[in-house]
């Protein structure tokens, strides 16, 4: 049976209020029928960075924040297969896995004008189609080589690089993450200095 899948790729370190939004946007914008986080291993965008935190604890918060949605669920195949991980290998395993599904992949605005640089970009865009979420600054233009459509979202300034500095210095982050996320960042003393 078809099924429209929003993949929506990250490191999730941690996982925030806003990629719930923004998953949730695209699930009802698109009339997708899930969406499936993709947590990276290590991103290739990242310039030699590694997550702040393990794999296996991004997916364990990340577990958690999506818990209470029945359409929303994790897919481990970035972080199963190590190293850098390319949206191109990603959607290939995926299309031999799942033939008859039509992926959606979720990024923002300010990525679409990044794709020409993505790695086997012509062959990623015959796989799947985007949703780009308006940034301001950004042309809401798709290029000519990719199915892109736009989805307005409200301009919310939200990043886990800023809510790790706030959980660093002890700050709150109370309705900025899932309770049970914040719960298990404290339990296990995760960003702290």
């Amino acid at each position: 049976m078809s099924k429209k899948i929003g993949l929506f790729g990250g490191t999730f370190d941690p996982p925030h209020l806003m990629h719930l939004l923004i998953a949730e946007e695209a699930l009802e914008a698109c009339k997708l029928d899930q969406i499936w986080f993709l947590p990276s291993y290590q991103p290739p965008h990242a310039k030699g960075k590694q997550a702040h935190t393990s794999a296996a604890h991004r997916a364990e918060m990340l577990r958690l924040a999506i818990e209470e949605n029945e359409h929303f669920s994790i897919c481990f195949a970035e972080i199963e297969r190590r190293g850098k991980s390319y949206t191109v290998d990603t959607l290939r395993g995926l299309k031999q896995k799942y033939p008859d599904f039509q992926f959606y992949f979720i990024l923002g605005a300010d990525m679409v004008e990044d794709l020409p640089t993505w790695h086997h970009v012509n062959e990623l865009c015959r796989m799947t189609s985007f949703i780009a979420f308006s940034r301001p600054g950004y042309a809401d233009t798709p290029p000519d080589f990719a199915d892109v459509r736009y989805i307005d979202m409200p301009k919310v300034e939200l990043s886990s690089s800023y809510l790790r500095a706030r959980l660093k210095q002890g700050k709150s982050c109370r309705y900025y993450l899932c309770d049970s996320v914040i719960s298990y960042i404290k339990g296990r003393g995760l960003y702290e200095n």
